[in-house]
């Protein structure tokens, strides 16, 4: 036994846009790596909303939010499970859906009018844009970045990879 402070987990970042549909798809793999990696594996949703998909930048603050209440990923998650809804029906979705999870709705429209987020939703963008995101899903672990709005082939099987090394050098 040790008293040594546990190692701190893999950061896997994901630049996501919460409007698009390959995003949804990459739930499947965010899933698996969290049954795989549990705590060593640390997933962050960052926002990148595309200019082709309108209701995006809305839905990124929409999920700030969800957050703020407590509710961020089961938010992200309802919300990606209806991206052609979301292109449908815009703002109003964001509030059912915030309804449906027992958030408090009325300050989900709040958040939405006021701005509140944007700081957030810019400075993850503007990071995403620096480091070379141009499309979403990306992913960043360690110092790699892969793009999964190419292809999502393999790249769960690259991720574990990645982690696995990383996690290795820690020990």
């Amino acid at each position: 036994m040790s008293d040594s402070t546990p190692a701190a987990p893999v950061v896997l970042d994901i630049w996501c846009e919460l409007q698009c549909p390959d995003c949804h798809q990459a739930l499947t793999d965010v899933h698996a790596l969290r049954a795989k990696y549990g705590d060593r594996l640390e997933v962050r949703l960052r926002h990148f909303p595309l200019d082709k998909h309108k209701h995006a930048y809305a839905a990124a603050q929409a999920a700030e939010e969800a957050a703020a209440q407590g509710k961020g990923w089961p938010y992200i998650e309802a919300v990606l499970a209806r991206t052609a809804d979301l292109d449908r029906t815009g703002e109003p979705l964001l509030i059912e859906v915030a309804r449906e999870l027992g958030l408090d709705a009325e300050e989900m429209d709040t958040a939405l009018i006021d701005g509140r987020h944007m700081l957030i939703v810019d400075a993850d963008q503007a990071e995403g844009k620096a480091i070379g995101v141009t499309g979403t899903p990306t992913y960043l672990i360690g110092d790699e970045l892969l793009d999964g709005g190419k292809s999502q082939d393999g790249l769960r099987e690259r991720i574990e990879e990645i982690a696995d090394r990383l996690l290795a050098g820690q020990g």
